[in-house]
């Protein structure tokens, strides 16, 4: 496998972390964001001279810039970007305040779009690389008490697909890694969770959040074994644009998609009134 370098934003834990030891035992350089020093030290150590840590804030536009240019001069031409830090946040969508899902967004969304869009500029002049970002499963199906993150995660889908259309000239990849529930603390300390206001939900949510809360740390995905399929799909010549991790995921993603192709067949006819008859087709 050819030796590449990479940057993987939010190193810390988690999928993040996983996937950066997967790059390393594959013999890759890789270069990982994290937010204190003691996590960068930590991160180093993993592989003197081939983990480099940067401290970053992805909500910092200038920052990532500034990181991006560094790592270009300093450590050598990106050949694989994952934006892969964010965080959950938990809560119906009557009771989570607009501030936290702008927070929500901020992260999830505009900090993945700034890691990307700085990485790019170098990869279209190189005629080569592989952009990629953590989505979820929760980009491509919702659930209850989740609004916020899905809604950020499905909004990171719809900028990397264009994205992936509009690359594809220039020899470069884009990838939505979409995982399911994976043995990370994602669902622990890591989780925001909006406060209990509203009563009425409590028949439907209450059993939510304590299950995710129980779940936390048995879950059924494997970072690890993430990691190397991660790894895996940069060596391959057509890397998926869609990449869904767990069985998890496959299932309720699947039974997602089949409840939109339902409405779309079963509204077909009513949806196909509102054209006029002698409009373009795109």
């Amino acid at each position: 496998m050819e030796k590449r370098n990479w940057l993987i934003t939010g190193v810390s834990t988690g999928l993040g972390r996983a996937f950066a030891q997967a790059a390393l035992a594959a013999g890759h350089t890789v270069v990982g964001t994290v937010r204190s020093e003691p996590d960068l030290r930590d991160f180093e150590q993993l592989a003197p001279g081939h983990a480099h840590g940067r401290l970053l804030d992805v909500t910092d536009d200038d920052a990532v810039e500034s990181v991006v240019a560094d790592v270009e001069r300093n450590v050598g031409p990106l050949d694989v970007v994952i934006a892969n830090a964010g965080y959950g946040l938990e809560g119906t969508f009557e009771e989570t305040q607009l501030a936290d899902v702008r927070r929500q967004f901020e992260v999830n969304v505009f900090g993945a779009m700034a890691t990307l869009r700085a990485a790019l500029p170098g990869m279209r002049r190189r005629r080569r690389g592989h952009l990629m970002a953590v989505t979820s499963m929760g980009g491509l199906m919702a659930v209850p008490g989740m609004s916020a993150y899905c809604g950020s995660k499905f909004a990171l889908e719809g900028v990397l697909e264009a994205l992936g259309k509009e690359v594809a000239q220039f020899g470069i990849h884009v990838t939505a890694i979409e995982p399911g529930s994976f043995r990370t603390d994602w669902a622990g300390r890591s989780m925001t969770r909006a406060e209990r206001t509203v009563d009425d939900y409590d028949e439907l949510f209450a059993p939510l959040r304590e299950a995710r809360r129980k779940a936390s740390g048995n879950q059924l995905g494997d970072p690890a074994k993430a990691g190397e399929v991660v790894v895996r799909i940069t060596s391959v010549a057509r890397p998926p644009a869609h990449l869904v991790l767990g069985s998890d995921a496959l299932r309720l993603v699947a039974a997602a998609r089949t409840a939109v192709d339902d409405d779309i067949r079963a509204w077909e006819t009513l949806s196909r009134t509102t054209d006029f008859p002698d409009g373009a087709q795109l």
